[in-house]
C-alpha cells in the first residue's frame, strides 16, 4: 500500500503536462512562453525580475510589453496571450466588467511601494518644494521660477512628463492636482531617458518620473542619470516648513508612509501585479515569483519598498 502511494506521488510530479482543447501542451508555472504587459514607468526593475526568473527556470520565456498605462491595460484586456499586468493602480469597475463578460476574475496582488520623483536642473537652487507649490507649477498657476523664489533668475517653468498617457501623469492629476487640469505648457518626451536628458539641458525644467529610474544606486545607468539632474525634496507642509521637513524619495522615507503618524515622502503609490489566467500557468508562476521572497528582495535591493518583506529602518544622528 505504501509503495502504491509513492508511485502515485511520483506520477503526479513527473506525469504529462496539461493540454488544451486543441491538444497542445499548456504552459506550467515554470515553463512555457507568455507575455506580460508592464507600465513603462517600471521597466528597469521588471527587467531585473524577468532576467532572474528566466535564469532560475530555464524552460520559461517571459516577454514584457512596455507602454503607457492606458495602452498596456487595453492590451491586457484584449489579448489572452498577455497573462499578467503590472500597474500602479487596481482595475477600475469598467475594466473588471470587461473581464466578467469573458467569465474571468483577475487576481490582483500588491507587490511594492514606490514614489513619484521630481527632478531639476543641477543649477536650480530651489530644490526644496512643497506639494502645494508643485501643484501650482503643474497647473500653470505658477509659470515663472521668480514666483517660487523672487531671487530666481531661471525664467519660465517647463513641466516635463515621460508620456501624456502615463501612470505618472495620471497620478499627478489625481493626487497632486486633485482632478484639475495640467498646464498647457506641459511637455511630454517619448522615454524616461529622454525626460532626464531634457531636464539636464533646460535650467527651468521640472521633470516628474517614477522613482525606480533613479533609486538603484548600484546601477551604472542610474548613477549616470543622477550626475545629470538634481532630485528635489518635497514636503506636505504649506507654510513654516524647515529644511528637516523636506524629504527626498529615499527608500526609508517611502517606507514610513506605511507607519501611521510618521512624516514621510509625500508622493507614494502602490504597485500591483494582476493575473488573468484562471489556472496554474506561467503567468501565475511569474506573479508568484514577483510577490514572493526572491522577487521582493529585488525590489528591496533596487531602493523600493517591497509589499511583503519587512524593511528595517535604522535611525542615525
Amino acid at each position: 500500500m505504501l509503495l502504491g502511494s509513492a508511485v502515485l506521488v511520483a506520477g503526479m510530479l513527473t506525469g504529462c503536462q496539461e493540454t488544451g482543447k486543441d491538444g497542445k501542451l499548456l504552459d506550467t508555472p515554470t515553463s512555457g512562453s507568455i507575455q506580460v504587459a508592464v507600465d513603462e514607468t517600471f521597466q528597469p526593475i521588471i527587467e531585473s525580475h524577468i532576467d532572474t526568473f528566466q535564469k532560475l527556470y530555464t524552460s520559461a520565456k517571459v516577454r514584457a510589453v512596455y507602454g503607457p498605462e492606458a495602452v498596456v491595460v487595453r492590451r491586457f484586456i484584449e489579448s489572452d496571450s498577455v497573462r499578467d499586468l503590472i500597474l500602479s493602480r487596481r482595475l477600475t469597475a469598467e475594466e473588471e466588467a470587461a473581464f466578467a463578460q469573458m467569465r474571468l476574475v483577475p487576481v490582483t496582488t500588491a507587490i511594492a511601494l514606490d514614489g513619484v520623483a521630481v527632478i531639476l536642473h543641477p543649477s536650480n537652487p530651489d530644490s526644496l518644494l512643497s506639494v502645494a507649490q508643485l501643484a501650482e507649477l503643474c497647473s500653470g498657476r505658477m509659470t515663472k521660477w521668480s514666483e517660487v523664489n523672487p531671487e530666481s533668475k531661471l525664467g519660465d517653468v517647463t513641466v516635463v512628463f515621460d508620456n501624456e498617457a502615463s501612470s505618472t501623469t495620471r497620478y499627478v492629476q489625481d493626487s497632486v492636482l486633485r482632478g484639475a487640469a495640467l498646464t498647457k505648457n506641459v511637455f511630454a518626451t517619448k522615454t524616461h531617458p529622454e525626460l532626464i536628458d531634457y531636464v539636464a539641458a533646460h535650467p527651468g525644467a521640472v521633470g516628474i518620473l517614477g522613482v525606480n529610474w533613479i533609486s538603484d544606486g548600484d546601477d551604472q545607468r542610474v548613477k549616470g542619470f543622477l550626475k545629470k539632474v538634481r532630485v528635489a525634496g518635497l514636503t506636505n507642509k504649506r507654510g513654516g516648513a524647515t529644511t528637516a521637513d523636506f524629504m527626498k524619495p529615499y527608500q526609508a522615507y517611502i517606507a514610513l508612509s506605511k507607519v501611521a503618524g510618521q512624516a514621510h515622502y509625500p508622493l507614494c503609490r502602490e504597485w500591483y501585479i494582476i493575473n488573468r489566467e484562471g489556472r496554474s500557468g506561467l503567468g501565475t508562476g511569474f506573479a508568484s515569483f514577483v510577490a514572493g521572497d526572491k522577487g521582493q528582495r529585488i525590489f528591496l535591493k533596487s531602493g523600493l519598498v517591497p509589499a511583503t518583506t519587512p524593511v528595517r529602518l535604522v535611525g542615525t544622528r
